[in-house]
């Protein structure tokens, strides 16, 4: 399902802390800091000191919500007095589950230079327009839809050929039975009024006659 509607949203991200980092230093404990990139809004939490390899932060960040960008970057530094910081690792962001829920709290897997695994980072992400943003998704679709497909399909009232009454198979199948009228026997003038006897005979084969006996 696509999201709609979230631009200049606010999205708040907790950095909660990191587990199982690469350790960078030989003798004493790292360091280490979390950096956060969104567009061009960027966030640095405090420096861990002797965090070592599982720190903890504790940390909240507010992004303003950009439409059509839904991930974020997020890397690991080890922070260093006399020189340059520390790369431990770094990864993306995914951003669709919260905007969906409204919540995500994941731990995400981190990557060094080289492209293996240097640890993790576990995130708590509120958004509390994802009901909003859905709602909104499903109106725009909704609008792109033709007024036929919004429509109920037509009802046919037309009889299929096995049941229509007109069908050419009720008048083309084989002759029915000759029918034997029974023989008409004079009867006096004036005895009867021109009177029309109307008889109806159904036969085996389902076909509907009518014959008219005149009396004189």
């Amino acid at each position: 399902m696509s999201i709609c509607g979230i631009q200049g949203q606010l999205l708040e991200v907790t950095v909660v802390g990191c587990n199982k980092l690469k350790d960078t230093e030989w003798i004493s404990r790292q360091d280490p800091y979390v950096c956060l990139e969104y567009a061009s809004t960027k966030y640095r939490t405090r420096t861990c000191t002797d965090g070592g390899k599982n720190p903890t932060f504790q940390e909240k960040f507010v992004f303003t919500l950009i439409e059509g960008l839904r991930e974020f970057s997020v890397v690991i530094w080890n922070s260093n007095t006399l020189t340059f910081d520390d790369f431990i690792g770094s990864g993306k962001i995914q951003l669709q589950k919260v905007l969906l829920q409204g919540y995500d709290d994941s731990s995400w897997p981190l990557q060094d230079k080289r492209g293996r695994y240097s640890g993790e980072v576990r995130l708590i992400m509120h958004y509390a327009n994802a009901n909003l943003s859905i709602t909104f998704s499903l109106s725009s679709e909704c609008r792109h839809l033709s007024p036929t497909a919004l429509s109920p399909a037509p009802l046919s009232l037309s009889l299929s050929p096995d049941l229509s009454l007109s069908s050419k198979r009720y008048l083309s199948t084989t002759s029915p039975r000759p029918i034997h009228l029974p023989s008409t026997r004079s009867i006096s003038s004036g005895s009867l009024s021109s009177t029309t006897l109307l008889r109806t005979h159904f036969l085996d084969t389902g076909w509907l006659k009518k014959k008219c006996l005149a009396f004189d």
